[in-house]
């Protein structure tokens, strides 16, 4: 059987836009014919495609590295270059993207099909046809394409189920989950039997909905005991839970301090002890579990209780028509709120200087970030601005003493400082 798995650190970069061309028509008898450069093509994007034949993160442990195609350099004669195709990179429904820098979930691909441009291909720089004027007949200059950046994030697979089946290791969450669906998971009696979630189809009276059966859960589970923060991943978009619990104790545990020490974890891990929730006191066929099932019932107050047996197949009408009748009423699957990458690089090995009453910008990647913008154009401006601020350039002229209404020269560029 293939291993699941269901978190993936990945490198992603969307493709280089293409360089301008610097070039001018020439014709036999003709002079002085004029720039004919054109515009580097557009990088290619970077998209996330939300599969529903995928079901585990594993093709991501042996391909990590995802790089769009780079468009094309200008040509002569106005030719633009050919744009870099789009990488459409397919990952399973309910997967969400980390920035692994800033940890910002940048993506919820939980609606199946859905598409997402995570990365964009940096733009085309310009050809010298752009800088004709009236006052510039000539230009023998171009502008190189945006360079994008590389980029981590790290991929988690949360299940998408309706119903959750957690527990204690053992008390019979697999074998419900066979009861009820035509699941087939693995079931031995012994702890951490299933390591990964099972997920199944309720189909009950007309109504049908997804029930997953999360791996055990122990003490101390929410600060990464165990597998913990592995397994109640998987809880935190289900929109109803149900504890079970081994009523009987037939392991020598008590059933309502097993209760209490689940719904702890729970709570730590994120208020899910808030989530809808109902009881499934199993094992009722075993000697103790009638002594108990009132114990339990006291303990959960308002949250029902239904005893069940997963070994004789008994109780579980009751608990499907609970679950048929309160599902429709309930919250949508949760869907994550979304930041959107900040796609500015970062600037490093600079220097300020003055030169007078001027602010002087200068290093290497200072001129790579100057050859990269037209100035002319207002998104390749907006995109010089969030690079200068995300970079820290505009802190450190302003320590450096640069106040409002300064001016800044960067290469062979002046402007004036604005906070």
């Amino acid at each position: 059987m293939a291993s699941f798995v269901d978190r993936a650190p990945v490198k992603m970069k969307a493709g280089d836009g293409g360089n301008g061309s610097t070039s001018f028509h020439r014709e036999k008898y003709v002079q002085n014919g004029g720039p004919d450069g054109g515009d580097g093509g557009n990088g290619g994007d970077i998209i996330l495609l939300a599969d529903t034949n995928l079901h585990t993160l594993l093709d991501f442990r042996f391909h990590t590295r995802f790089f769009a195609e780079n468009g094309e350099a200008g040509s002569a004669r106005n030719c633009t270059g050919k744009s870099g195709s789009p990488l459409v990179v397919r990952v399973p429904v309910g997967t969400v993207v980390r920035d692994k820098e800033t940890g910002d979930l940048v993506a919820d691909m939980s609606t199946p099909g859905r598409e997402k441009v995570l990365l964009h291909g940096g733009r085309g720089g310009w050809g010298n046809t752009r800088f004709k004027s009236p006052t510039r007949q000539a230009p023998n200059f171009s502008k190189p394409g945006i360079k994008t950046q590389e980029r981590e994030f790290v991929l988690e697979l949360k299940t998408i189920a309706d119903v959750g089946l957690v527990g204690f290791p053992n008390v019979g969450k697999s074998t419900i989950l066979s009861v009820v669906t035509r699941a087939k998971p693995k079931i031995a009696d012994y702890h951490f039997t299933t390591l990964t979630p099972n997920l199944g189809i309720v189909s009950h009276k007309g109504e049908s909905f997804a029930m997953a059966d999360i791996p055990g859960l122990i003490e101390d589970a929410s600060q990464g005991a165990g597998l913990g923060f592995n397994f109640l991943r998987h809880v935190e978009r289900t929109r109803l839970l149900i504890h079970v619990v081994d009523v009987s104790g037939s392991e020598g545990r008590d059933p309502v301090e097993d209760y209490r020490i689940i719904n702890n974890e729970l709570a730590r891990y994120g208020g899910l002890d808030k989530r809808p929730m109902v009881v499934a006191a199993n094992k009722m066929d075993l000697p103790g579990a009638q002594k108990n099932l009132q114990s339990l019932r006291d303990a959960a107050g308002d949250i029902p209780v239904f005893p069940v047996s997963a070994a004789t197949r008994q109780g579980f009408d009751a608990l499907l028509d609970y679950l048929a009748a309160t599902l429709p009423a309930l919250p949508p699957t949760h869907v994550f709120e979304e930041v959107e990458v900040d796609e500015a690089p970062v600037v490093r090995g600079y220097e300020i200087t003055k030169d007078g009453e001027v602010y002087v910008l200068s290093g290497a990647s200072i001129d790579s970030l100057t050859g990269s913008v037209n100035f002319e154009d207002y998104e390749s401006l907006s995109w010089f601005h969030r690079t200068m601020r995300r970079s820290g350039i505009i802190d450190a002229l302003r320590e450096k003493g640069c106040q409002e209404g300064d001016t800044v020269r960067m290469g062979d560029m002046e402007f004036d400082f604005v906070e």
